[in-house]
């Protein structure tokens, strides 16, 4: 009888385990209310639990004068904006304004969010101030999730560029999805 009840235990346990939704943490900026952030989530299907995290974009000045207020409001319109969107398309997302650093901003949402994998959307190099910082180089030297990489060009938001790294597999790819 134990051993028959160690293993419906077990197996209970592995269907859990298998039934659990794939959980995927969002950090963007401006682009948060892109068409092409809503598409590549919409894709990821019902059995994903998305965390959108909008940091609070604020100049070093605002930063350094706690005067970020407005920085504030602005992520959380924006944010609105793309979980109506992801709602839409059946998609169970909620959303936070995060920290105004980008790695700090998915640190303080993995606390309390355990992601299985990250996606940073940015725009393209030369207008993202992201990317002159290397975040996304950081984020996956810092973090033990997949960092994905996004980049939405808001003259071209129909046709997203994806960059991924895998640390299994320790290569970089870059792919044209198409809408």
């Amino acid at each position: 009888y134990r051993r028959e009840k160690g293993a419906l235990v077990k197996d209970e346990l592995r269907s859990a385990v298998a039934q659990r939704r794939r959980r995927l943490l969002v950090v963007t900026n401006e682009t948060v209310a892109s068409e092409t952030l809503r598409q590549v989530i919409c894709l990821t299907g019902r059995d994903t639990e998305v965390l959108v995290v909008a940091p609070a974009l604020t100049s070093r000045v605002a930063f350094w004068s706690s005067a970020d207020a407005q920085a504030r409001r602005d992520a959380e319109k924006r944010l609105v904006l793309c979980l109506a969107a992801l709602h839409a398309c059946e998609v169970e997302a909620r959303g936070t304004v995060g920290d105004a650093n980008p790695l700090l901003a998915i640190e303080d949402a993995l606390c309390e969010f355990p992601a299985d994998e990250i996606v940073l959307a940015t725009h393209p190099e030369g207008r993202s101030n992201w990317l002159a910082r290397n975040i996304v180089t950081r984020a996956r030297a810092r973090f033990a999730q997949p960092v994905h990489h996004l980049i939405v060009d808001a003259a071209s938001d129909s046709k997203p560029h994806q960059t991924t790294k895998s640390r299994t597999r320790g290569h970089l790819s870059r792919s044209r999805q198409s809408a």
